[in-house]
């Protein structure tokens, strides 16, 4: 296990003012390797790294899989990868993605947790969902040192409250004052191992991150995980195993995707809405067809004709309504879409 301390950070919606607040404290000879997860576009080419690169001394690269962590480097995860960490080096992957996201921030706090234990600091910032939360969870249980962005100065407050919640978080601090705290703890990090997982965790820990890797999830064991749930995989439809993580169920699918409770209600919810706008469409079109061919008859004489195609368009235009209603309705019952991800995140 390699002695080199690591800060890692999660953030998403909101998250890029509060990274180069933060990386513009960091000194100059700031002993930690530091390695960010910034949910982005997955098919916009990234500038976060340019952007970062100008908020303070340290040297900001987007993360490239085989180089090596060194002190002062910040790396930043590139768009659609998971960025995770070997004993020595960057790991950059393709895997699964976990609660919708590739990057993920679970992926990488775990990645850092399983082989650099007490060395560790996560660093939750401004977003949606609970991305992070389980990931945090991992470091603290591993020994490491577990901060959150004050809810109240976060843009959005929804990943940093989910941390506050379901993790004993060591500091919960404006971003204003991180630079410091970072600092000072990084370089009076403990040396002994302070490992509380059970075995079984410490099991699931290791098949998590090989599935973050890239790896067979069945081979590895991803269905020994937890209890059949009787949900299916909202990507790929395969069975979902789930299993609980400091009393907050969890949900993995044979084929590797991760869902918190949370993002797969999101999931859930969306698919519902899709369906809905799906069937509201195919009424809609056939109320305009119904309309056309009421016309056609009623040029043609056919009053009998014209006047059943109109009343069920009327039906049908009726049915899109309530419909229309129940997209609308199961749309508010979901978390919504991440504003990091409409637009490059790069703006």
């Amino acid at each position: 296990m390699s002695s080199l301390p690591l800060v890692v950070m999660g953030a998403s919606a909101g998250g890029i003012p509060a990274l180069r607040a933060l990386l513009g404290q960091l000194p100059a000879d700031f002993p930690a390797a530091v390695l960010i997860v910034q949910h982005i576009a997955p098919d916009v080419p990234s500038l976060l790294p340019e952007i970062l690169d100008r908020s303070g001394p340290l040297s900001v690269r987007q993360a490239v899989d085989g180089d090596p962590l060194r002190p002062g480097q910040v790396s930043v995860a590139p768009p659609n990868q998971h960025l995770l960490v070997d004993e020595n080096r960057i790991v950059v992957t393709h895997g699964p993605r976990e609660n919708r996201m590739r990057p993920s921030i679970d992926a990488l706090f775990r990645s850092a947790a399983y082989l650099h234990r007490e060395r560790v600091i996560g660093v939750v910032l401004s977003g949606l969902l609970d991305d992070g939360t389980s990931g945090l969870y991992t470091i603290k249980r591993r020994g490491g040192v577990a901060i959150v962005q004050s809810p109240e100065e976060a843009q959005f407050d929804s990943m940093p409250l989910s941390a506050l919640r379901e993790v004993e978080v060591d500091h919960c601090v404006p971003v204003t004052r991180m630079g410091a705290l970072l600092d000072e703890l990084v370089r009076a990090l403990p040396q002994a191992e302070g490992n509380t997982m059970s075995e079984a965790e410490d099991r699931r820990l290791e098949v998590e991150v090989g599935i973050s890797r890239g790896e067979n999830a069945m081979a590895l064991g991803v269905t020994e995980l937890g209890e059949p749930s009787l949900l299916t995989c909202p990507e790929c439809q395969g069975a979902l195993v789930q299993f609980e993580e400091a009393g907050r169920l969890r949900f993995r699918c044979h084929t590797g995707h991760g869902y918190s409770g949370s993002s797969l209600l999101s999931e859930v919810t969306k698919g519902v809405e899709d369906k809905a706008y799906q069937m509201m469409r195919v009424l809609e079109e056939s109320v305009m067809l119904m309309r056309r061919l009421g016309a056609q008859c009623e040029g043609q004489g056919d009053l009998l004709g014209a006047e059943n195609y109109y009343n069920k368009a009327q039906e049908a235009e009726a049915r899109a309504s309530v419909v229309r209603a129940l997209a609308q309705s199961t749309e508010r019952l979901g978390y919504g879409a991440d504003p990091a991800l409409r637009t490059s995140a790069d703006d």
